[in-house]
């Protein structure tokens, strides 16, 4: 049996997170190393200036007082008896599409299972604001995604952000293979005062503005399809060197 490593960034009691270990445990031996409460937007960051004390909530089910990031590295160095197969992070309450992935504690989960060499997928329902929430389709397609993956394997350095949008598995119209699209906010940043009178700033909300084309994550879901977008951990730009190259002769001079 594969040994699957189950994680998220909404916390370890998360409905998401609960939908997803019971997928997995239809593909392998599943466990879980999560947050011990919601640390969404934490992105790929480390715990570094206090200890952090797992907790065994259950069978096979840790809870941890840091990041998602902690999570992993703790639960593949020091939890888990043996090195996962695959890492399964989510599924996250709300989209982690475009240039949101960069904020994402459930795509930095994956993240650093791809930096630890493990083949690693985040899963996210992508909220419409109807009800009820469905977890389950998107946890079911995770199991599916594990499957091909223990099997096929992935690209080196390479992970899958997979997107589903929030429907019943009935109403889906299929799996397209995306590009990761950009999203600007305009007016995220709101001001609001203390009793008395101090002036704060609370960073969430604002309006969307998405790119458009077919290729796209954004566009796929709104179209009712999963998105499935290979993400490499290789930020270079390559096109830039060779650009650099040419048009930057000058060497420095100290």
């Amino acid at each position: 049996m594969p040994v699957i490593l189950v994680t998220n960034d909404d916390g370890v009691h998360s409905p998401g997170l609960i939908a997803l270990l019971k997928a997995m445990k239809e593909v392998g031996d599943a466990y879980v190393v999560a947050p011990d409460r919601e640390r969404s937007a934490a992105s790929h960051s480390l715990t570094l200036h206090r200890p952090l004390k797992p907790e065994e909530l259950r069978e096979r089910v840790w809870a941890v007082n840091g990041t998602p990031t902690d999570c992993v590295a703790i639960g593949v160095e020091k939890i888990l008896r043996e090195k996962p197969d695959i890492i399964v992070s989510g599924v996250n309450k709300g989209a982690n599409l475009g240039d949101d992935i960069t904020y994402s504690g459930t795509v930095a989960a994956a993240m650093e299972g791809t930096i630890l060499g493990i083949p690693s997928i985040a899963v996210s329902t992508v909220l419409d604001g109807r009800l009820p929430i469905h977890f389950e389709t998107a946890a079911r397609f995770a199991a599916e995604a594990a499957r091909y993956i223990l099997d096929k394997a992935l690209p080196y350095d390479t992970l899958l952000n997979i997107n589903v949008p929030n429907r019943a598995g009935k109403d889906i119209m299929g799996m397209k293979f995306t590009r990761q699209g950009k999203r600007v906010y305009s007016g995220s940043i709101q001001e609001t005062f203390s009793p008395a009178g101090e002036k704060h700033y609370w960073i969430g909300g604002g309006r969307p503005f998405w790119e458009h084309g077919e290729d796209t994550d954004m566009t796929a879901v709104i179209e009712g399809y999963i998105s499935v977008t290979p993400v490499h951990l290789d930020l270079t730009n390559y096109e830039a060197i060779e650009y650099l190259k040419r048009h930057w002769k000058n060497q420095p001079e100290f």
